[in-house]
């Protein structure tokens, strides 16, 4: 399993996920923070930068803020 920290800004022109020098990850999604549209595409955006299916990433930590701690199972 593999822990990261996730800096999320919705509402973005385009999705990306790039991964800062300390180790955390920068992400930015589309969807606007609303009925967890924005958590949903970043876990698409997460299990493609990391070639697992959706249901290997979830989110542990900050579900309703903007830093997230996500887990990926292998």
């Amino acid at each position: 399993m593999i822990a990261i920290k996730v800096k999320v800004k919705p509402n973005s022109r385009h999705s990306s996920i790039v991964q800062q020098a300390d180790g955390s990850w920068h992400a930015t999604v589309k969807a606007p923070p609303v009925d967890g549209k924005a958590n949903n595409e970043l876990i698409e955006i997460v299990a493609q930068q990391f070639c697992v299916s959706k249901s290997q990433v979830s989110i542990r930590l900050g579900s309703l803020g903007r830093m997230k701690l996500l887990h990926i199972e292998s």
